[in-house]
């Protein structure tokens, strides 16, 4: 009889995590992987955009250690017509500038207050180098949602990242 009513906890357990398809993520090893970008929603003066168009790229790899290196960037940056970077447009560089961002650092997990924060090394926008960013996140099957709220151009975004298999 024991036996049977620890298998319907257990089974209900289980069927309400199956229901609900939420995560609580309570360390680096939730979220440890690969994580492909699906959108990057921003707001400014109550108006919302796609900061990095409607089809934005981006990877976020997460290591079980903390380390972790984020790239996004807009679907269609323009090609520098000299092939070279170093000899980009003054219009190539400010369109490549303002359609991307990439950093890298350490990683932690605060599963009480549900933020993570981001240890940033170096950025893309010199003016990140060396700070902490604490971000508001929820995990939910294998969807990464977050906020940045100063991000790098002066408005709060909501990011969704996809776990990559």
């Amino acid at each position: 009889m024991r036996n049977l009513i620890k298998n319907v906890i257990v089974g209900a357990g289980l069927l309400l995590i199956a229901c609900t398809g939420s995560v609580s993520a309570q360390s680096l090893q939730d979220l440890a992987g690969a994580w492909k970008l699906v959108s990057v929603v921003s707001e400014h003066q109550g108006k919302t955009s796609d900061m990095y168009g409607p089809h934005p790229r981006g990877i976020l790899t997460i290591e079980a250690n903390g380390r972790y290196v984020l790239v996004v960037a807009r679907a269609h940056l323009p090609k520098v017509a000299s092939h070279n970077r170093t000899t980009a447009t003054d219009e190539e560089n400010k369109a490549i500038v303002s359609g991307s961002i990439a950093h890298f650092g350490t990683l932690t997990v605060d599963s009480a207050s549900k933020t993570l924060d981001f240890r940033i090394e170096t950025s893309t926008f010199p003016n990140w180098d060396g700070i902490d960013q604490k971000r508001a996140f929820t995990l939910h099957d294998d969807e990464l949602r977050y906020t940045v709220a100063a991000g790098s151009a002066g408005t709060s975004s909501a990011l969704v990242w996809k776990r990559i298999p």
